[in-house]
């Protein structure tokens, strides 16, 4: 089997994540530490031990999240596989650093630093109250644009994540993601539900966020990757650091073309993708874009052991 790795985006966070490789795998206790060092706090101790409602919050629960998918690749380098287990990797939203963390463009270090200062740019870029997303279930791409270009009315309503056939979240204003939510129903989506997000991400209203990590990524060291990371923006590998820096700065305020990256995974020879870290989300999305595929998660310790195994 060909296989990528997928590494989850936000939505996936619980407390306690990566607590069990970290018992299990000095490896990845030490994934925990440098990350709680790059950020001159405990971050571990609020994963493990916190409340969900202050890890939820976008500045934690984004270096957060990366930990624990480094952890779990930590766990797995400690049991022999490393990044040339996969022909590529890709990553859903703040999942991108994770994947170019894992794929050696990225050190740890800067990966917690950047997500930090990405979480609390995209905060600020939007009072609270004032920005919205919602999910149109049942839509696919076209029809969710046309719902998001009609709810609009003068204010910002975007299609922000296209996440599989039937699944793509909308952005925006709040009252313009409110209507779009009316007309999606008007429209025959099985459901349209607002997010409980903090921010409306991936769209033009996150200009300032954007702004605030081209500054952050020009003072950062990237190499190219080990093997092609898929881009959010881009779909489809990328292999140059350059480019990854710029897409970096483009996802803020761009789609996250999830459905459009697994298919291009698919076509280029991938047969199975490992979902490393917290959550099954994104292995849900995979078999509703393409049934063929094979799906694993990989975010405890008894998961890293089996995924070890069936390389063996």
């Amino acid at each position: 089997m060909t296989r990528a790795f997928l590494f989850p985006g936000q939505g996936a966070q619980v407390i306690g994540m990566g607590q069990d490789l970290a018992e299990a795998y000095p490896a990845a206790r030490a994934v925990f530490d440098e990350v709680d060092a790059a950020l001159g706090e405990k971050l571990s101790d609020l994963v493990w031990n916190g409340t969900a409602e202050e890890l939820t919050l976008t500045r934690n629960a984004q270096p957060a999240l990366m930990a624990t998918s480094m952890a779990a690749m930590a766990a797995l380098g400690a049991e022999g596989v490393g990044i040339d287990a996969a022909s590529c990797v890709a990553g859903h939203s703040l999942g991108e650093y994770s994947a170019l963390c894992a794929a050696g463009t990225l050190s740890l270090a800067d990966a917690a630093r950047l997500l930090r200062i990405r979480g609390e740019a995209m905060q600020k870029a939007v009072p609270e109250g004032k920005g919205a997303m919602a999910a149109l279930l049942g839509l696919d791409l076209a029809a969710a644009r046309d719902v998001a270009a009609e709810a609009a009315q003068g204010e910002v309503c975007e299609a922000a994540n296209d996440n599989d056939p039937a699944q793509v979240v909308v952005s925006g204003h709040k009252g313009a993601v409110e209507r779009a939510v009316e007309i999606a129903k008007g429209r025959g989506a099985k459901r349209a539900i607002l997010l409980p997000v903090s921010a409306p991400f991936h769209c033009k209203l996150m200009a300032p966020a954007a702004a605030a990590m081209a500054e952050a990524l020009s003072h950062v060291d990237m190499r190219d990757p080990a093997v092609p990371v898929v881009a959010n923006i881009a779909a489809h590998g990328v292999s140059s650091a350059t480019v990854l820096r710029n897409a970096l700065v483009d996802q803020v305020t761009g789609a996250v073309r999830w459905r459009e990256s697994v298919l291009w995974m698919a076509a280029h020879g991938v047969t199975e993708t490992w979902e490393i870290g917290a959550g099954k989300a994104l292995s849900g999305m995979v078999r509703r874009i393409d049934k063929s595929l094979a799906t694993r998660q990989v975010g405890t310790a008894e998961e890293v052991r089996g995924a070890a195994e069936s390389l063996a």
